[in-house]
């Protein structure tokens, strides 16, 4: 007899999670603190559109619902770099033309709260998990007309985001490390609206940025024709949020150092006065799981930053982990668990790693003209030696590679990169004899030194 699940947070990791239990039997009780979304208006300011991938894509086919998202999903085939001498260029995001793909988090949501509803899981609305009782598992829940509810889980699932209350309650038991650490920047939604004749007022098939040093703004399509913008910035010191608090400020700001964009932006003023300044934050925790009683799956095990697009991809990833531990173990759910924190806790911690990297890379190297003759370099490679080099990019956004063999790979491609560029004009150099033995050697050495990691998908 299938345990009974319960499942904290209905966002997409939650309902996604709800969906594939469902599908194999399990009674499952979904709680979420908001309101039902897909009843009430849905305003602006904290969205952050989501960049599907991959492992992504992979977890949706276990719901059933790719080819549904498919249709209003717009791919992405590289950056649209807009530079700050008002110039721009483009940077493809894999040698074989594979695209991210552009998926409203609202749209996204709301589909996968419907399939749970239509595969028979209860969604209860307005339930704000106050406390946890780990050992016990005992939820206790605040309604709306100020009552509380108190529930006992039989297997429990912390899916609430970031500040998880299950996350929480295992912060106070004894031999919990956990972390969580901010940004000193913000980020705060802006609004690209169609031309006049209802068309998108740039190319959709890029995600646009603007690197700007220690600032940037990026753009991402939406099926409505409108851009998502979002401005990270520092919350204070030189260009900073603290420094724009006027009407006037905003103006001169966006004028000189994003031209290009305020003439698409109509509703900046109001957009930068309405839509809130949100923090960013990655938080670490170890165990991840206790006994065989409740796991925390998702932003409540690692939330990360959104510079690498794998928020959503790597907890889709964790309900495709499980589902597969499921699969092949059946109802022992001790070992399910123990065998999934030891599976998801390296890479949860790698993904975290690897989006504070790109910021560093989408803020300021992308504007690098020797940074990007790397990217040119590296597709290259691929090409010229496809079973022996995948960029760390690839690796992360077009495979299920773990993400902890991804950021181990850096260093050795630093180093081949390095001893590439110092020979200098790399396709020149390739039509030279000379240069084509000391590449095989450097390749050589490299597929040697990252040889003994795990490249095997772990999905």
């Amino acid at each position: 007899m299938p345990r009974k699940v319960t499942i904290l947070g209905a966002g997409l990791v939650g309902s996604l999670l709800s969906i594939i239990l469902r599908k194999k039997g399990y009674e499952v009780d979904l709680y979420e603190r908001r309101p039902d979304m897909r009843k009430a208006v849905m305003g602006a300011g904290r969205s952050i559109n989501l960049a599907m991938s991959a492992r992504g894509w992979k977890a949706l086919e276990l719901a059933g619902l790719r080819e549904d998202l498919e249709a209003i999903a717009i791919p992405m085939y590289g950056r649209y770099l807009h530079l700050a001498d008002g110039s721009h260029t483009t940077q493809a995001y894999s040698k074989n033309n594979e695209a991210i793909y552009s998926v409203s988090r609202g749209e996204l949501n709301k589909r996968l709260m419907t399939l749970a509803e239509q595969q028979g899981v209860n969604i209860h609305f307005e339930h704000r998990c106050a406390k946890t009782d780990v050992a016990k598992n005992i939820l206790h829940f605040q309604l709306p007309d100020g009552t509380e509810k108190v529930v006992e889980a039989d297997l429990l699932f912390g899916a609430d985001g970031a500040f998880s209350a299950l996350r929480n309650g295992y912060t106070h038991m004894d031999r919990v490390n956990s972390s969580q650490q901010y940004l000193e920047y913000g980020y705060k939604e802006l609004n690209i609206p169609p031309d006049a004749a209802g068309n998108m007022k740039m190319d959709k098939n890029y995600l646009h940025i603007w690197p700007r040093g220690n600032y940037m703004m990026i753009a991402l399509p939406n099926i409505d024709n409108t851009f998502t913008c979002t401005l990270f910035m520092p919350f204070a010191g030189k260009n900073s949020f603290e420094k724009l608090t006027n009407e006037a400020e905003v103006n001169a700001f966006f004028s000189d150092r994003f031209a290009d964009a305020k003439d698409l932006m109509p509703t900046l003023i109001e957009d930068f006065f309405t839509n809130p300044t949100a923090s960013l934050v990655t938080t670490m925790i170890f165990p991840w799981h206790y006994k065989d009683k409740s796991a925390l799956i998702g932003d409540a095990a690692h939330a990360i930053v959104p510079f690498y697009g794998q928020g959503m991809n790597a907890g889709f990833e964790d309900c495709t982990i499980l589902a597969g531990l499921l699969e092949k173990h059946g109802e022992d759910w001790d070992l399910i668990l123990k065998t999934y924190e030891k599976k998801r806790k390296p890479n949860g911690d790698a993904v975290g790693r690897l989006a504070l990297l790109n910021f560093v890379e989408m803020r300021d190297k992308v504007a690098d003209p020797v940074f990007l003759e790397r990217k040119k370099i590296e597709k290259e490679l691929g090409k010229k030696y496809p079973d022996q080099f995948v960029s760390i990019y690839e690796m992360v956004s077009f495979s299920h590679i773990p993400y902890d063999t991804a950021i181990s790979c850096i260093q050795a491609q630093d180093y081949l990169l390095g001893n590439i560029m110092d020979e200098g004009d790399f396709f020149e150099n390739l039509g030279k004899d000379s240069f084509a033995a000391k590449l095989d050697n450097w390749i050589h050495d490299y597929h040697n030194a990252v040889q003994q990691l795990d490249f095997g998908n772990e999905a």
